[in-house]
């Protein structure tokens, strides 16, 4: 059984994509689910463009797992049990293709393989959606009181999973009977897809369409707090990207000052901190328009005795080795420790040279090294989250 899987905002990119991958192979079938209103799931079945099923099923709890888990997952096994060698999930509105991938998983009982894992966008709204305050609920994306993700946070979490970004006008620009493609914004949305995501396909309707391209484990790599990923190209048009890193920890009390004119501006922020005070703990930092926000990720390897070794024919063994940020930033006076901060917006808005010079500026200096770094508060409260 081939499964591809396509998350999105909107309806009408959502169609697009599936009816475009159900194109792929000889014997498709489109599968579209929606979460209502009242806990209800609406799940449409198409066949060669034409609707065979319509259907709708009331879940007890309406939620966007429990929608994937009792019906999307069950749904695919039927289908495949009738024959259908590749199906398109066509996920609701909010439902990520991670949650929904690990669901898949779970709960076919027949082998299956994810062909691919799409994102279908209108990219004339992404600067939009990443700066939008509002959950998910309060936009009308899903039907849960309790989703206080916003767009950004959603988008930029499948734009890092996703093999592939199927780019089309979206329901809203579709009314009003302009074309998209010919505008700045959408000019601006392309460039700015191909900073937040560079390992991925940026496909059009009329392009060159990369099918089975799916990486799991390279997804989930990407996906873990504190991993940082760049393009080969610093500058994409209007867009760029600034990486920098720090060897030494960071004084607390200066990168808690430095961190809001490192945000301001920045469409995403990520990477990993080295805090003095909390000098074992690897903190993930991430911001994604108007929200920033740091977590404790665990020990680093180095502190949990995890690091690369080699054997006496010159080969890696460790811990490490299943951590590629680890092995290719490893240190040899610090292990994996380390800050690396990587920051992405217009041009306009971002001085690389005052990036790395704020951040330089945290870093304890040899002194503060020499004679240990105690009794400092840690601003974050991040030991107490252990």
């Amino acid at each position: 059984m081939h499964l591809s899987v396509v998350s999105s905002l909107d309806s009408q990119c959502r169609e697009a994509a599936t009816a475009r991958l159900g194109r792929t192979h000889r014997d498709s079938v489109v599968v579209l689910h929606d979460l209502l209103d009242g806990s209800v799931v609406l799940r449409r079945v198409f066949r060669d463009g034409e609707l065979v099923e319509r259907a709708q099923t009331v879940l007890e709890h309406g939620c966007l797992s429990c929608t994937v888990r009792l019906d999307v997952v069950p749904t695919a096994e039927r289908l495949a049990s009738s024959g259908h060698d590749h199906i398109v999930l066509g996920l609701p509105p909010g439902v990520s293709v991670e949650m929904a991938v690990a669901e898949l998983k779970r709960g076919l009982e027949r082998p299956a393989l994810i062909d691919n894992a799409v994102l279908a966008i209108d990219p004339s709204g992404l600067e939009d959606h990443i700066w939008d305050k509002h959950t998910l609920y309060e936009s009308g994306f899903t039907a849960m009181p309790e989703d206080d993700r916003t767009s950004g946070e959603f988008l930029i979490g499948e734009l890092s999973h996703a093999d592939t970004v199927m780019v089309h006008a979206g329901l809203g620009t579709e009314l009003t009977g302009l074309r998209p493609d010919s505008s700045e914004a959408w000019t601006h949305g392309v460039e700015l897809l191909g900073q937040l995501a560079p390992h991925a396909a940026i496909s059009a309707g009329d392009d060159d369409f990369r099918p089975g391209c799916y990486d799991g484990a390279e997804a989930l790599a990407r996906l873990r707090r504190g991993s940082v990923r760049v393009p080969l190209e610093e500058e994409s048009g209007s867009f760029r990207t600034v990486l920098h890193k720090v060897e030494r920890p960071l004084h607390p009390g200066r990168f808690q000052e430095a961190l809001p004119k490192l945000a301001e501006g920045c469409h995403w922020m990520r990477g990993r901190l080295w805090i003095a005070s909390a000098a074992k703990v690897r903190i993930a930092v991430q911001g994604i328009g108007p929200r920033v926000w740091l977590e404790s990720t665990g020990e680093w390897l180095a502190d949990a005795g995890a690091g690369p070794v080699l054997d006496g024919k010159g080969l890696q063994h460790g811990k490490a080795l299943h951590d590629v940020d680890a092995v290719l930033d490893w240190h040899p006076r610090f292990g994996d420790r380390g800050t690396v901060l990587a920051v992405t917006g217009r041009g306009e808005d971002l001085d690389a040279a005052e990036i790395r010079a704020l951040l330089d500026s945290c870093a304890l200096s040899e002194a503060e090294l020499r004679h240990g770094f105690a009794g400092l508060e840690d601003p974050f409260e991040l030991e107490s989250t252990l």
